[in-house]
């Protein structure tokens, strides 16, 4: 259980500053991944998108945990979707790293 959140959340007595130390956390993390990405170069995305693969791998098992956990119905509904999006995630990062390994790949005669 994640006693901080719990904590934030019944300080005041209402999930209102759960909810926008929640919102906070999305828009740092949205503000802070666009300005990674976007100095990368376009050599080094790809690779570096095949190495991220593992963090939604551990997006996911998180994103399990919480909808195991004893959350209200509606961070149920977010665990799911959280889960839904780092699936996609992971299986989209694996068919562009084999895409990625099959262009390195030796050509077989004939084809």
């Amino acid at each position: 259980m994640n006693y901080a959140l719990i904590a934030a959340s019944e300080a005041d007595g209402s999930n209102v500053r759960f909810i926008v130390i929640g919102l906070w956390v999305l828009l740092l993390g949205i503000f802070l991944g666009f300005e990674l990405i976007s100095k990368v170069p376009p050599t080094l995305h790809t690779p570096l998108m095949s190495g991220a693969n593992a963090i939604s791998g551990i997006t996911l098992v998180g994103a399990i945990a919480c909808v195991g956990a004893d959350y209200p119905g509606w961070g149920k509904v977010i665990g799911f979707l959280a889960i839904v999006f780092a699936t996609v995630n992971v299986v989209g990062g694996f068919v562009v790293t084999d895409r990625m390994l099959g262009m390195f790949g030796s050509k077989k005669k004939g084809s």
